[in-house]
């Protein structure tokens, strides 16, 4: 699975607002390692710096220094739409009748060939391939055709389907803005003493907690929130109501462990799905391994429940970037041993089981299960947190087409083989959406099922859907 991007934005006049747009980007820098980018406003005045590379890569501390203000947008990224070059990094800056605007966007757009010619018929001029220019665009011609900043920004937004959870920033103010169903997170805190006036939008709370704000809510499905120096509560407005539907794979792989999401950490979760895992799914071993990072949790859940020993077996060079940058499947399957290596003195002998969030290709799991074997593993036993992924994801994951997952093409048992493992067993969906703690139809699960909630252009559609016969498109609607 390949990520997200991540935005963060802050308010707080009298405060470093670059560099503590900095440090949430470095709490969000898993959600994307491609380019990062940050926008600064000082009145109707913006400095702009943005480059291909980690967010400590990109900025340095005499670049901070010079980007004064008191609201910030910053961005970090992983391409979906848009391949991976400068002019595709964010946040966007444009310019209005009202003064400039900057934009940052997390998500995927799946009307994008409709809003494109749509754009391109009122005369725009479309200069990089991402729908994050989409939008900039749709919120200038709104804006330059008389609207205000919220109505602007309500009109753009009605123009676009897909996933768009949204910071930008105007010359008085700071907006945050999620899409009908909410696919993306979006959250809001202050910074301060409440009433301060001081805020800050991030992705994920944990982006929060590094600059020291307190959270104070989600924004809501189809929300607009608007921040303005001087007052000190926001101003909240619903652009559109639709049926929330949060992407599962948040929960269960994405956002960062520590996080929260409906009052829990995501560490909870994940330990709580590992805990059903081993209930669903027992097996008689020695040892619990979790693949790192995100399979920990899950595996000490999984620990718990079963009673067998939980332990360190695999050991992670935190000094290489994922695995997913590299260009080709050789280099991939070359670069798990980089990033990945097993400690023979805890396996060799033992009957293992080994818990991760997913198996996508199945690539990396077969590198892995060898990996065991070479390091003396007696039995390897595969242990999956999460139901097969059986549908690419059209809404900000960048995930393949459907003929790459391994889980459309093969049954279980013809998994089991190819991976080399002497059993392999998923969570079911049920128990997934059950260890939520929250209703089961507010959770996007269409990798695992197909079931789209909202609809998909068909070139889209047809290009990721390789497996699936023709299908009206009327039939992704729920």
């Amino acid at each position: 699975m390949e990520e997200a991007c991540g935005v963060f934005a802050v308010l707080a006049p009298g405060e470093q607002v670059a560099s503590l747009c900095y440090f949430g980007l470095y709490a969000l820098q898993h959600r994307g390692q491609e380019s990062a980018g940050i926008a600064v406003f000082d009145g109707d005045k913006v400095r702009l710096h943005k480059d291909m590379g980690l967010v400590s890569q990109v900025f340095d501390q005499n670049v901070l220094e010079l980007m004064l203000g008191d609201r910030a947008v910053g961005h970090t990224r992983y391409s979906t739409t848009g391949s991976s070059r400068v002019c595709n990094a964010q946040p966007l800056v444009f310019m209005t009748r009202l003064g400039p605007f900057a934009l940052a966007h997390n998500g995927n757009l799946v009307n994008t060939v409709q809003l494109r010619d749509q754009l391109a018929a009122d005369g725009l001029s479309i200069k990089s391939s991402s729908d994050t220019e989409l939008i900039a665009f749709a919120l200038q011609q709104a804006v330059n055709a008389g609207l205000a900043w919220d109505e602007a920004i309500k009109a753009a937004a009605l123009k676009c389907k897909g996933a768009f959870s949204l910071a930008i920033s105007t010359p008085d103010a700071l907006y945050a803005l999620r899409d009908g169903h909410g696919l993306r997170p979006l959250v809001f805190g202050h910074l301060g003493e409440p009433g301060a006036g001081a805020w800050v939008i991030s992705s994920e709370t944990c982006g929060l907690d590094i600059v020291g704000a307190r959270f104070n809510d989600d924004v809501a499905p189809g929300e607009l929130v608007r921040f303005r120096l001087g007052e000190a509560h926001p101003f909240r407005s619903r652009w559109c109501e639709e049926t929330p539907k949060l992407c599962v794979f948040e929960l269960i792989y994405f956002a960062r462990p520590d996080s929260r999401f409906f009052g829990e950490s995501l560490y909870s979760y994940r330990k709580r799905i590992g805990q059903r895992l081993a209930q669903e799914s027992p097996v008689e071993a020695d040892l619990v391994i979790g693949v790192p990072d995100s399979g920990i949790p899950a595996a000490i859940g999984f620990s718990q429940s079963s009673g067998i020993p939980f332990g360190d077996g695999l050991i992670k060079n935190r000094y290489v970037g994922r695995t997913f940058i590299q260009p080709t499947q050789a280099m991939r399957e070359a670069g798990i041993r980089v990033k990945l290596n097993p400690l023979q003195d805890v396996i060799e002998g033992q009957r293992i089981v080994v818990v991760d969030d997913s198996i996508v290709r199945g690539t990396t799991s077969r590198k892995l299960v060898q990996a065991f074997r070479e390091a003396g593993a007696r039995e390897v036993h595969m242990r999956i947190s999460s139901p097969p992924v059986t549908h690419p994801c059209f809404y900000g994951i960048d995930t393949d087409s459907q003929d790459q997952l391994i889980a459309a093409r093969l049954e279980i048992e013809e998994i089991t083989k190819h991976l080399g493992v002497d059993s392999l067993a998923y969570l079911s969906k049920e128990g997934m959406l059950q260890c939520a703690q929250e209703q089961a139809q507010n959770f996007c699960t269409a990798c695992f099922d197909g079931n789209y909630p909202i609809a998909v252009e068909e070139e889209l559609r047809e290009r990721k859907l390789m497996l699936e016969a023709p299908v009206p498109v009327q039939s992704f609607l729920n």
